[in-house]
């Protein structure tokens, strides 16, 4: 019944190059500035739905695999299982943070993405458990958290359990990886229910491995502009200092 309530309603969207005319002019564009920006505008418009309909075709997915074991993560306030991070919500998003033990300073990406998020978060726990999840010693990654002025994102470690082995393809003696999960808890099971799988593996030649749509504003702005987001720039933890 969705997919044909999904199929009717897009045979009635108006084409995308007749929205694009409805726009108003801005001061001084050209006429072939204005016939290339509809041409564009057309091209979102057309993105934008099939982003739609890739999160309606996520939200179909089947029922995942049952987690292996109700982990046992350290936060902030002491020990806590997996399924209480779900707190009073059915579904709980978790973010590998790339902070493992042999790191004396956290990734500067995963850091950025997190700063964003810390913002986002009031809002985020509305709808949704979240938990931020790294491998260093909870000690380690609370102090971070408060250098850098974070306030709302949950923070726990996973340093004594094989979470991270087991959903972010991390091994005890390697580096760490990022991922972004997400589970759901019904009638007393937990479910993983989808993960980030677009890697390097998946990269198209010339682009950095990232999912899509990207999780990260910073790059999300930056395509906006007319230089893009580069080939060689990437965040800095502090761009006082060099290297950092």
């Amino acid at each position: 019944m969705i997919d044909a309530q999904a199929s009717e309603a897009a045979a009635i969207l108006r084409p995308a190059e007749e929205l694009a005319q409805l726009k108003p002019r801005f001061p001084g564009e050209s006429t072939a500035y204005r016939q290339a920006r509809n041409a564009l505008l057309a091209e979102e418009i057309e993105l934008r739905r099939h982003i739609e309909r890739v999160a309606a075709q996520r939200r179909r997915l089947p029922p995942g695999g049952p987690v292996p074991q109700d982990y046992l993560f350290q936060a902030e306030e002491g020990p806590v299982a997996l399924s209480q991070l779900f707190g009073g919500h059915d579904t709980l998003v978790t973010y590998n943070w790339m902070f493992g033990p042999q790191r004396e300073r956290p990734c500067p990406m995963c850091t950025s993405l997190l700063s964003a998020l810390d913002g986002e978060m009031p809002d985020i726990l509305q709808r949704t458990a979240f938990a931020v999840i790294g491998r260093a010693p909870i000690e380690r990654l609370v102090a971070f958290k408060h250098e850098r002025g974070w306030r709302y994102l949950p923070i726990v470690s996973s340093g004594g359990n094989t979470f991270n082995r087991d959903y972010a393809g991390e091994q005890p003696d390697s580096g760490d990886n990022p991922a972004l999960n997400v589970f759901v808890r019904e009638n007393g099971v937990i479910r993983h229910f989808w993960a980030e799988e677009m890697g390097f593996e998946t990269a198209d030649p010339g682009q950095d491995p990232r999912g899509a749509p990207d999780l990260m504003p910073l790059w999300t702005i930056l395509d906006k502009t007319p230089q893009g987001r580069g080939v060689d720039w990437y965040p800095k933890l502090d761009y006082g200092l060099q290297g950092s």
